[in-house]
């Protein structure tokens, strides 16, 4: 029977009895897993990585950003299982949590968008491409998402922390849907498949480095299928919540949207740990380009030096 999705009463849409029971099996690994990766991440960037380049700089501040959504899961954890009252503790924590997934998402972006400058257009790239650019990009990307989602939180009417619990449509979702995810995933897919044109083309064109290209095609690659796996469940489901609660539809399908976003918000929370995979391999393919570029390359060869360039920004 299809009704007003707010007529739905809290009854008709709370969490299936074992849904609430999966968190638990996916947070306290997260957890644990996402500390100890996350932890040597942050050592090897700050102590073991001493050229400052623009890489460098976007990975540390992912690095943090993962870190805050590791010290908030035991929060996350604790708040759902008690169905905890949102109040200033909450909030923090709330606040903390969507900072992490938006940032996430948003640094990931920045980092492919300067792979694709820096392999798309070597020769522009100096001119727009520096340390002090990306942290400078950094730092107003977290100044704008701490306060849109500080603002934002404040304007939402719930009585459970980190729960919707209402069927009124959130009138911020889409705002939310299009500029935190959709417009992303365009240009991170866009710039990704570019970045792995260009650089199957630099195999055929360079076949003695078909090694390090290829590790890098499959660092690209890699971070764009994270990033898709990861995020799309959980914004597409919420997205399509906001759709059926501004439709007329069962309070059985917005029940099993709601179970699907709690288990896709899961999924979301493990990007702090597949991450660090992405680490090792920036970490390796820095090591490895580095390398390459003082045992290969001349100060006065200017194709050299662009070959330079793209090994140390691909990753």
């Amino acid at each position: 029977m299809t009704t007003n999705a707010t007529n739905c009463t809290m009854e008709q849409i709370k969490f299936h009895y074992y849904i609430k029971l999966i968190p638990l099996f996916f947070h306290i690994p997260i957890f644990i897993f996402g500390a100890i990766f996350n932890a040597l991440a942050l050592w090897v960037f700050c102590c073991k990585l001493v050229k400052r380049t623009e890489t460098k700089i976007y990975m540390i501040n992912l690095v943090i950003a993962d870190c805050s959504l590791v010290c908030v899961l035991p929060f996350l954890i604790y708040f759902h299982q008690k169905n905890w009252p949102r109040d200033e503790a909450c909030l923090a924590v709330e606040i903390m949590y969507m900072v992490n997934m938006l940032m996430s998402i948003y640094i990931i972006t920045a980092i492919t968008v300067d792979r694709y400058i820096a392999i798309k257009h070597p020769l522009k790239a100096k001119s727009l491409r520096s340390p002090l650019k990306a942290a400078v990009t950094c730092g107003l990307l977290w100044l704008l998402v701490i306060i849109s989602l500080y603002l934002r939180r404040r304007s939402v009417n719930e009585s459970i922390c980190l729960q919707k619990i209402s069927t009124r449509p959130t009138i911020f979702l889409p705002f939310l849907f299009v500029f935190g995810f959709l417009i992303p995933l365009i240009i991170l897919s866009s710039c990704s498949i570019q970045i792995i044109k260009t650089l199957r083309k630099r195999i055929h064109t360079n076949p003695h480095e078909k090694k390090i290209f290829q590790k890098s095609i499959y660092v690209v690659s890699a971070n764009m299928t994270v990033f898709i796996v990861c995020f799309s469940p959980f914004c597409i489901g919420e997205f399509a919540r906001f759709v059926m609660e501004n439709g007329t539809v069962s309070c059985f399908a917005i029940q099993n949207v709601r179970n699907f976003n709690y288990i896709a918000m899961c999924i979301a929370n493990s990007n702090c740990c597949l991450d660090t995979f992405c680490y090792y391999f920036v970490a390796k393919e820095f090591q490895e380009a580095f390398f390459f570029s003082k045992s290969n390359c001349s100060g006065t060869n200017q194709t050299c030096s662009s070959q330079r360039q793209i090994n140390v920004t691909v990753m």
